[in-house]
């Protein structure tokens, strides 16, 4: 055997199926696609028809709702806030405000405030005054030996 004599077993490969190359091709002029129509152009691709029959996406009820008003805030954790104190970016002297927290570079923007979640570990005694917080965030912080406070907005109080 040498190099020019190998070649693939029989049926091993299958050539590629030329169209629009004659009609004695059996695939010559309109290349299998028919005639006219949108599915007969190139670039077609008609995702979700489904022949006129009512598509799938629209048989299907539509469920929940996203209430227009809602309130978004900017969530942190409490093992963070810890983590910018002993980095000397928070001062635990003074009380910690939302505005405090915005220019430490903890949080991003306010949205519509600020809500503290009790994740991480917290053993720092500091004043935290933000819009919302956890029932599980304020106990830590009280069992450290701070306060955490929270604002009443214009709407009601959010906690």
């Amino acid at each position: 055997m040498k190099l020019h004599e190998l070649r693939d077993n029989d049926g091993a490969t299958k050539s590629r199926k030329r169209v629009g190359r004659g009609p004695g091709s059996g695939k010559g002029k309109t290349a299998g696609r028919g005639i006219k129509g949108q599915k007969s152009r190139s670039g077609v691709a008609i995702n979700g028809y489904e022949g006129g029959q009512m598509p799938l996406y629209q048989r299907l009820p539509k469920r929940g709702f996203n209430k227009p008003n809602r309130k978004e805030f900017s969530v942190i954790n409490l093992g963070l806030i810890q983590k910018f104190i002993e980095a000397g970016k928070l001062d635990a002297g003074q009380a910690i405000t939302e505005d405090a927290l915005i220019a430490s570079g903890l949080v991003r923007r306010k949205l519509d405030g600020i809500r503290v979640l009790a994740k991480g570990e917290f053993n720092t005694k500091v004043t935290i005054e933000v819009t919302g917080a956890s029932k599980s965030a304020v106990a830590a912080v009280e069992a450290a030996g701070g306060a955490l406070t929270l604002k009443v907005t214009t709407a009601g109080a959010d906690a």
